[in-house]
């Protein structure tokens, strides 16, 4: 599998066997039950990042995360790891496996990959932050070679010296991701690209501006309720501001979602990344400004009595906290500064 080769399923009959799984999802403690069905069903086939259809891509994401946010996290992960794996012209996975993406860094936890003839390789260390760890059978995991240069390894966990450890993941948000330590004790598995492909190649950022898809997801399921708990006439006038500038929010982070896509597509072997880094910014900050408002607008009651909707608020949180805050618009400040031209001309 090529990235030019991509996915075959056709996009409305995808959507709508998207919709039918998605739509029976009631609970984010059974995200590895539905990551299952949406994979048997073929709702993984999504259009690769850059191939025309970004876009459509970011929809499937933003669906799946209305539905629930911890399903998202590992949904985003294994698609994801399929867009990786055909990026970087790996062999394909193995029908009905389920991925996990695990590449966070923490100085403290640093995995050994060390290679072995034929492109195999070893996995020593524990790997923190890894989603879905009791969920997916297979994990891109990112890690060091004996000369100090990052390196990518796919690896199948279920063998021996794979330990899911219960360690590593307190939160109440995002439970049901369960982000837990994994012991790799010299694992056989296969480099992926060549040392720094992973971080290298165009498709790292397409894919963090595809997370911000997940959070738009999220907060569509937020305004919704508001929505919803609104009558068409009659409404509380402070209500009704808060509806209003939700409605804004929610718009200009849908612009530049379509925009970046747009751009995505047109350039599909560059980075994008000052686009991708300010999709990202975009929502964190539109999703700033909608969970306040919506529970200020809505009170106490959906909060303590709607299930789905509490989930979502404290869910939220946790996951746009894989932005970096400051650090991320420091960096993109630094990128705008170099950009030649008129940034904001209209």
């Amino acid at each position: 599998m090529t990235h030019s080769q991509g996915f075959a399923s056709p996009l409305p009959p995808l959507h709508q066997a998207l919709g039918e799984a998605v739509g029976g999802v009631r609970s984010a403690m059974d995200a590895g039950r539905w990551l299952r069905v949406l994979v048997d069903q073929g709702c993984d086939r999504l259009p690769l990042p850059a191939s025309g259809r970004t876009l459509d891509r970011w929809r499937a994401l933003a669906r799946v995360a209305a539905a629930d946010l911890s399903l998202a996290k590992l949904y985003e992960g294994h698609t994801d790891a399929l867009a990786i794996l055909a990026e970087l012209r790996a062999s394909a996975p193995p029908a009905h496996s389920r991925w996990g993406v695990w590449c966070a860094e923490p100085p403290d936890q640093r995995v050994e990959i060390v290679p072995q003839p034929g492109g195999a390789a070893r996995l020593r260390g524990v790997k923190g932050w890894c989603s879905g760890a009791a969920s997916v059978t297979h994990a891109l995991v990112s890690g060091w070679n004996p000369a100090g240069e990052p390196c990518l390894a796919a690896v199948a966990l279920d063998q021996l010296g794979v330990a899911v450890t219960d360690a590593g993941w307190h939160a109440v948000g995002m439970r049901a991701s369960a982000s837990v330590d994994v012991v790799f004790d010299d694992v056989p598995c296969t480099l992926v690209g060549e040392p720094g492909a992973y971080v290298h190649r165009p498709g790292f950022h397409h894919g963090g501006a595809g997370v911000a898809a997940c959070w738009y997801g999220g907060l569509e399921r937020i305004a919704q309720t508001l929505r919803g708990a609104l009558p068409a006439a009659g409404a509380d006038p402070h209500r009704l501001a808060h509806l209003g500038a939700i409605d804004v929010a929610m718009a200009m982070a849908r612009a530049v979602l379509r925009e970046t896509a747009a751009v995505i597509d047109a350039h599909p072997r560059e980075a994008c990344a000052l686009e991708c880094v300010r999709a990202r910014l975009a929502v964190e900050s539109a999703a700033a400004q909608v969970m306040e408002r919506a529970a200020r607008a809505l009170g106490a009651g959906p909060l303590c009595r709607d299930a789905g909707f509490a989930q979502a608020m404290a869910d939220l949180p946790v996951y746009i906290r894989q932005s970096h805050a400051e650090r991320d618009q420091a960096s993109h400040g630094q990128a705008v500064l170099k950009r030649e031209g008129a940034p904001w001309a209209l």
